[in-house]
């Protein structure tokens, strides 16, 4: 991952200019800096705000405007939204991380994640991951959900700990998914290592192609949603309730189709399917969690 603060050295570099010329634009105050450490150091994501505001743009330039696509995790809900909206959001499924470099390369409108931290930090982890990423300088983070997570089995499961002890195979996520990144929090808490857990050969992609392996014989359990787990009848056993929060560019905010998106998540059908579908709340829906 790139430094998100530069020293003087890298910050010249990286402007492609000398030292002396960059301690004359701190001088004069026409560059962003700060001295908190007794150094100067200087934020990349401020840099590049920088260079934008002087931005010479030719006549007929348009800046890069990303395709119709929600990347990252997938959701039975998130699903249902971006077609019932009538927006022509598109869906790439890769998982949260996933999700987040194609918001970093434009490559996707909105990345839909729900992220979990090994160490417990605090903040949020969907805040901590957006902030730590110095290409994510203009993003707004916006509550679409919480939803409770769980274990997904065919016979009932005591905890995650009597699923271990009884050696049942689990179901695992690719790296980078939200549910991955719980399963491996949740292994740490046990004190176990991933490579002593039974697992099934095949990484699955989504929590329903995972319910499907579940109901198939390839795997015994696995972390979904209790959305996914009714909508493929098996049983579920509640482990944590989590934020699943959209990310987004300022300037793609106000596109109309994303404008249309939202707008819908504030109507009543919206939270009426979200009470069908079982496992979600929508207290925090539309919510402005971060604006970078």
């Amino acid at each position: 991952m790139q430094d998100v603060y530069l020293n003087s050295e890298q910050a010249a570099g990286y402007l492609g200019i000398k030292e002396r010329k960059l301690y004359d634009l701190v001088a004069a105050g026409r560059i962003p800096a700060t001295k908190a450490t007794g150094k100067w150091l200087f934020p990349r994501a401020a840099l590049d705000r920088w260079l934008e505001a002087g931005l010479f743009t030719p006549p007929g330039f348009e800046p890069k405007t990303p395709p119709l696509i929600i990347a990252g995790s997938q959701d039975p809900l998130l699903d249902w939204a971006a077609r019932r909206s009538g927006t022509g959001l598109a869906l790439l499924a890769e998982g949260s991380e996933a999700g987040l470099r194609h918001l970093e390369r434009q490559e996707a409108a909105l990345a839909a994640i729900h992220l979990h931290r090994i160490d417990g930090n605090v903040e949020p982890a969907n805040v901590a991951a957006v902030k730590a990423s110095p290409h994510l300088f203009d993003v707004v983070l916006i509550g679409f959900a919480d939803r409770e997570q769980g274990l997904l089995s065919r016979e009932p499961v005591g905890g995650f700990d009597d699923a271990l002890s009884r050696n049942l195979v689990f179901g695992l996520r690719q790296a980078g998914a939200g549910a991955q990144l719980l399963f491996d929090k949740l292994c740490v808490k046990a004190g176990r290592e991933k490579e002593s857990i039974s697992t099934a050969a095949t990484v699955y992609t989504t929590g329903e192609d995972l319910a499907f392996a579940i109901h198939a014989g390839q795997a015994d359990c696995g972390i979904a949603t209790r959305a996914v787990a009714i909508k493929a009848g098996l049983h579920f056993l509640p482990l944590v309730w989590e934020a699943f929060d959209l990310a987004i560019r300022r300037r793609t905010y106000f596109e109309p189709a994303l404008q249309a998106f939202f707008a819908f998540l504030r109507s009543d059908e919206f939270h009426a399917q979200a009470r069908a579908l079982g496992g979600y709340r929508t207290d925090d829906t539309g919510r402005i969690k971060l604006n970078r």
